[in-house]
């Protein structure tokens, strides 16, 4: 089957989404210190937390740092870290057994991405379908990720409609110098592809005025003059 030919706007679609997926995969680290205080809160919630909770939370967070140790690698190997092998577990593999543990809701949206790299669309999207948004101040940016991936899932299916309002409201969720810009930068891009100038216009403004200091104020500003 003949590739689809791609607009000029729908290919700055593509090529600014392969710039910054790599954040999820670059800050993962920060994400699972962002958790550990979210492990330890809902070990104390459960009285039988010494017998049954906590050793559960304490295997299925070894597991997922086994998992990420592998994305996290410079050449990833996202078949690897989603599906591991007999040496270590993969993200699927603790969602299976520990799915409804703070860290197996973790490592969905950890499949989720893997998944989506390896152009299993339908996986990532079931994937982050049952991620669970995370409660309190720690979780924010966690939820602004797998909102953002529920665009980027939305941008390989082809509905840059879609993708556009999930990426507003993945910078809506968190408002930080990191997340917040990125994804109103993915928001003005599938806005571009699909037309909207105006709006697309909008977001890249948006994005110079109120977080001058991040790397895509410098992208906005150069989508605008062109």
């Amino acid at each position: 089957m003949a590739k689809e030919v791609l607009t000029p706007q729908e290919e700055m679609l593509a090529s600014a989404q392969a710039q910054t997926e790599n954040f999820f995969e670059k800050n993962s680290k920060m994400v699972v210190v962002a958790i550990v205080a979210i492990f330890a809160l809902a070990a104390l919630v459960f009285g039988y937390k010494k017998l049954i909770v906590e050793p559960r939370l304490t295997k299925a967070q070894e597991m997922l740092y086994e998992a990420q140790y592998r994305f996290e690698q410079q050449n990833a190997d996202f078949a690897l870290a989603l599906n591991g092998d007999a040496s270590a577990p993969g993200f699927a593999q603790v969602v299976e057994q520990y799915g409804n543990t703070p860290a197996g809701n973790l490592a969905k949206m950890y499949a989720a991405a893997c998944s989506l790299r390896l152009g299993d669309v339908a996986a990532a999207e079931s994937y982050i379908n049952s991620f669970s948004n995370v409660k309190g101040v720690p979780g924010q940016i966690i939820n602004a990720m797998a909102a953002g991936l529920k665009g980027d899932i939305a941008v390989e299916a082809g509905d840059n409609a879609k993708a556009a309002s999930l990426f507003e409201s993945a910078a809506a969720v968190s408002d930080n110098d990191f997340t917040a810009p990125m994804y109103l930068r993915k928001a003005a891009l599938a806005y571009r592809a699909l037309g909207n100038t105006a709006k697309a216009d909008e977001l890249l403004k948006t994005i110079v005025e109120k977080y001058p200091a991040s790397y895509d104020s410098t992208q906005a500003e150069r989508y605008l003059t062109e």
